[in-house]
């Protein structure tokens, strides 16, 4: 059963959705989210746990969340039937968005990082979500943003071999006033150039993430999924500022330590994500084309 959504974001979604039914999916690192199943429609709805440990100001991000998911829609980066509602509630903030119907990019990887995976039907399929994935990036990267948080756990594969982001609200756009600095997302897919950043400046001051840095966590995070090895080589228990001076300073695992099969084209593109200059990584429409011309 779990904790129950705000009042307030269950009244919205009924005007919208009708009865709904709201079953908790997380609650973790100061949030909470559920499914919203209603008669008109399924969307993903979160909230801020008021009883979580201090830390990241969520009731903020949110809030900073939705406003970059009206700006995405009006550059034409996002549909208008993603954003579903957002709003205020007595302790915080709620966000809804439209429910995607998918499995995590780890999950839908698993039989890929075996030696079962190499098999004919899984390379074209592999192609096929990074392609889409890039495909994504590329839209955002047109209207001047970057996603700044591309990682695993932020992408779905849908039935049809579909990658899918979300999670916005980390997001860097052209206007970089009045918002939570950025400091940082998952370390595994932090690019060098942004851990480089994060360890040089104060820890209030914004890292403003470029398109590059995006690229990078792409390939990273195919490169983990794919291999079942994080990119960059640390100790888990090591201190933070000793991760990001290993990403920083531009250690990475090589694929002949990791590869669970031999798939050339697969390791080329995600080699060139990873290149440690930003401007030796092809750009997310360098990378549809060179996938389009693979498959």
């Amino acid at each position: 059963m779990g904790a129950a959504p705000p009042a307030e974001a269950v009244t919205a979604l009924e005007h919208l959705l009708g009865p709904v039914t709201c079953n908790l999916l997380s609650d973790r690192r100061g949030s909470r989210a559920w499914k919203a199943i209603g008669l008109r429609g399924t969307a993903a709805l979160k909230a801020n746990n008021p009883e979580a440990a201090p830390g990241r100001d969520k009731a903020t991000e949110m809030a900073q969340e939705d406003r970059h998911l009206l700006a995405l829609t009006d550059a034409g980066a996002l549909s208008p039937e993603y954003r579903v509602d957002a709003g205020a509630w007595e302790c915080g903030r709620w966000l809804a968005v439209r429910w995607i119907d998918g499995t995590p990019l780890w999950n839908a990887l698993a039989l890929a990082r075996g030696p079962e995976g190499d098999r004919p039907s899984v390379r074209p399929w592999l192609l096929g979500i990074a392609r889409t994935w890039a495909e994504q990036l590329e839209r955002l990267h047109a209207a001047g943003w970057a996603h700044a948080d591309v990682q695993p756990t932020n992408t779905l594969v849908t039935g049809d071999g579909r990658a899918a982001i979300f999670d916005f609200a980390l997001s860097c756009g052209p206007e970089v006033t009045g918002r939570l600095p950025y400091r940082g997302a998952l370390i595994h897919t932090t690019a060098p150039e942004v851990a480089d950043a994060i360890l040089s400046t104060p820890e209030d001051t914004h890292v403003q993430v470029r398109p590059a840095a995006d690229i990078w966590g792409f390939g990273a995070s195919l490169f983990w999924c794919w291999t079942g090895h994080r990119p960059v080589p640390y100790a888990a228990d090591a201190p933070l500022t000793d991760k990001f001076r290993a990403v920083a300073d531009g250690k990475r695992l090589q694929f002949d330590d990791a590869r669970p099969w031999s798939f050339p084209v697969f390791e080329e593109i995600v080699t060139a994500c990873m290149a440690p200059a930003p401007d030796k990584r092809p750009t997310a429409a360098d990378l549809v084309a060179i996938i389009e011309e693979t498959q």
